[in-house]
């Protein structure tokens, strides 16, 4: 198993990075984790990546880090089954580079996207597609019920039917496309929706999905609004659950939908 790890200079401290020290093992699959560093989840980095690459060595699949978009060519992305955007989004990629990820999952590539990856404004419509929803606010971090919709998708066979959960809760748009598989959300009856940052917040009402996969324009999507504060990714039952999605979008494997294309 291989971990690989590729930096823009000067975007986190080198006392934050994990030493990584590769490890002779036949993988399963090659997986990208491509993250961005900001205000509100730059802490969340380095916890999480370190969650991945415990991930990686516990499943056997070949990790790849990097926060440069460069790499995101023809030539480079064909080694990977799927790509993780973990917490972070494509705004700054050229239209070289939106092409040849568009290409990679025409050629049946996965997409994975944790928490802010579909905070995208709705800048590039064929990504917002991919993703399924976008982001439109959240309330204050709050602790709500999560609810599993779709207990036979890998990424919730280990979850319990309903549990408490602590997270900055997104409030999305209407579906961007067809097709999505909608496998948890959360009840806005146990939290306050409407405590927001002094701009009026609504929620969503009855239905307020957090996670769903679809099938989209030749390859897979899983997307999974959860993961907004570091602890998150050291808790056992999130990261299960990434996987889950990371399988399938990889794999194709697990679940018992008879999903079809969403997009064109």
């Amino acid at each position: 198993m291989k971990i690989k790890t590729i930096l823009r200079r000067g975007l986190i401290p080198l006392a934050a990075l994990l030493c990584i020290s590769p490890v002779v093992a036949q993988n399963q699959f090659e997986v990208l984790v491509y993250t961005q560093s900001d205000q509100y989840h730059q802490e969340s980095l380095p916890v999480g990546i370190q969650a991945f690459e415990k991930m990686a060595r516990e499943h056997r699949f070949g990790l790849t880090w990097t926060m440069d978009a460069g790499i995101f060519t023809d030539e480079k992305l064909k080694d990977f089954a799927t790509v993780v955007f973990f917490n972070s989004k494509p705004d700054q990629f050229s239209e070289e580079q939106k092409a040849a990820f568009q290409g990679y999952i025409r050629h049946g590539g996965g997409f994975v996207g944790i928490h802010v990856a579909s905070t995208t404004e709705g800048a590039w419509p064929w990504y917002n597609r991919l993703v399924g929803r976008i982001f439109t606010d959240h309330p204050r971090i709050q602790s709500g019920i999560l609810e599993v919709m779709d207990p036979d998708f890998p990424a919730t066979f280990h979850l319990p039917e309903k549990w408490i959960w602590t997270d900055e809760w997104y409030n999305f748009s209407e579906p961007t496309t067809e097709g999505l598989r909608d496998i948890l959300k959360v009840d806005e009856n146990s939290y306050e929706p409407t405590l927001g940052f002094g701009t009026p917040i609504t929620g969503m009402g009855n239905f307020h999905p957090i996670a769903w996969y679809h099938e989209f324009d030749g390859g897979r999507s899983f997307y999974s609004a959860l993961g907004h504060h570091p602890e998150l990714y050291e808790d056992e039952r999130h990261m299960e659950f990434i996987y889950g999605g990371i399988f399938w979008t990889a794999t194709g494997r697990g679940s018992s939908a008879d999903n079809q294309p969403g997009g064109q």
